[in-house]
């Protein structure tokens, strides 16, 4: 009769169990990594194509220019990110693959000894498959109670034999998923490898392009050169138009001020109780009001005369790091800030805003709703427009024609000029700043995702 091995009551919903597991804590954790992944190199795949497109527009001029280098490091920046996260993406499934090599190790290891625990139970049932025995063990008991365990003992027996082929069956069903899967994975593998390669093979090529256009610009340093000090000065030029409108613009908020303090003062004189308002006053704060001094001279720095104009610069404060860019598409050729260059360690490039490469014949378009304060004309900088947006400035220059004029209230995204586009350089650049009064701010603050 078969020995008094206890039967395996469950074994499918184990292995179900088992399968939910290495689902739950497993599989899923690297799909949602997997996935992650994937949209981090379309990303990256755009702006290298994008970074392209505005590349192709540079080359179209013999000369090489200084833009055509920012976009060429920008793209072996680019590049270098995807190859790393291909590269993220290759150790993902490295982590993946051990993961099922260990699974199919060890439901192989299982499936053996599954099937020798049932090739045991056959020899088991071969020895003993005579009718007569198995009643001889039940009519055998001592009483009642103890055939009729005996009966479901049998009974159990004859259970975890269907349960034992049922395991085995489920377990190669398993393991063959997962070797198939293995292979799957292993085939990602190696078309990511593919890639890799492939990008590697790009970014040296990149590198190779960069090395020459180095070698070009070297030769052309003297031009730089030249060209960088007409820039610094017409941006200095910009620096003290700007400078001088705030003032102006304070000047004139003040005098507002002082009219309506006037104003107010003169209520006061022809009110029935003038005289004890008055009084009142100077005991509260003695030699210090204006109403009861109307030629007061104010001494704010703020350019917001009104209500309206204080809460259009508290609205414009309050979407720091959500304004919409001046343009509806392009790339940060020069960030904001005095930093070295990017190639000749011996030039500093000071920018009081950035400089944003564009297609030709983009327009420039306001940042947040205000007033145009100025549109004027600088040398180097052709057509500048100045909107402001209470105590704020936000000024666009380099435009070859402007589209607003002095005095226009404009809204958010409305276009107020074309961008130039310098024919012997072949670029088109937007020279972006933000003024918070007299100061100068970074709009890579201010700015929101493209």
């Amino acid at each position: 009769m078969p020995g008094n091995r206890k039967p395996l009551i469950g074994c499918r919903m184990r292995w179900g169990t088992i399968a939910v597991f290495l689902f739950v804590f497993f599989i899923l954790p690297a799909q949602n990594q997997k996935h992650k992944l994937n949209e981090r190199k379309s990303k990256l795949e755009q702006e290298i194509t994008s970074t392209n497109r505005l590349l192709d527009e540079t080359k179209k001029n013999k000369a090489n220019n200084l833009n055509q280098l920012y976009l060429i490091n920008k793209k072996i920046s680019h590049r270098e990110d995807l190859i790393q996260a291909i590269g993220e993406e290759v150790k993902g499934l490295d982590g993946q693959i051990g993961t099922l090599n260990d699974t199919i190790f060890r439901l192989t290891n299982h499936l053996d000894r599954l099937k020798k625990e049932y090739a045991r139970l056959i020899y088991s049932t071969y020895r003993n498959r005579d009718a007569y025995s198995r009643l001889m063990f039940v009519f055998s008991s001592k009483n009642f109670n103890q055939a009729y365990k005996r009966l479901k003992y049998l009974q159990q027996y004859t259970n975890y034999r269907k349960q034992q082929v049922e395991a085995i069956l489920g377990t190669q069903v398993l393991l063959g998923n997962k070797k198939l899967e293995l292979e799957k994975q292993k085939s990602s593998k190696l078309g990511l490898k593919q890639k890799q390669e492939y990008e590697k093979n790009n970014l040296t090529a990149e590198k190779s392009e960069k090395d020459n256009t180095i070698k070009k610009l070297t030769k052309q340093e003297k031009n730089l050169l030249r060209r960088l000090k007409e820039k610094e000065a017409a941006l200095s030029k910009l620096q003290r138009a700007i400078e001088a409108l705030v003032a102006e613009e304070i000047r004139k908020a003040n005098e507002e001020k002082a009219r309506k303090a006037s104003n107010l003062a003169k209520a006061e004189k022809s009110s029935p109780d003038a005289s004890a308002s008055k009084a009142a006053k100077k005991a509260e704060s003695p030699g210090k009001s204006s109403a009861s001094n109307p030629s007061a001279t104010f001494k704010s720095n703020s350019m917001s005369a009104s209500a309206e104009e204080v809460a259009l610069s508290n609205s414009f404060s309050g979407n720091r790091g959500r304004l919409p860019w001046p343009v509806e598409r392009g790339n940060i050729a020069s960030s904001f800030g005095e930093h070295p260059h990017p190639e000749f360690k011996n030039i500093k490039v000071r920018n009081n805003g950035v400089d944003i490469s564009v297609p030709p014949g983009s327009q420039a378009r306001a940042v947040f709703e205000g007033v145009v304060s100025s549109v004027m004309s600088i040398t180097n900088l052709h057509y500048v427009v100045i909107i402001r947006h209470g105590d704020f400035l936000s000024v666009y220059s380099n435009l070859k024609e402007a589209l607003v004029k002095k005095g226009d209230k404009v809204r958010t995204r409305q276009p107020i000029g074309v961008v130039f586009t310098d024919a012997e350089l072949n670029k088109t650049l937007l020279h972006f700043e933000i003024w918070n009064g007299t100061t100068l701010q970074n709009p890579g603050n201010w700015l929101g995702s493209n």
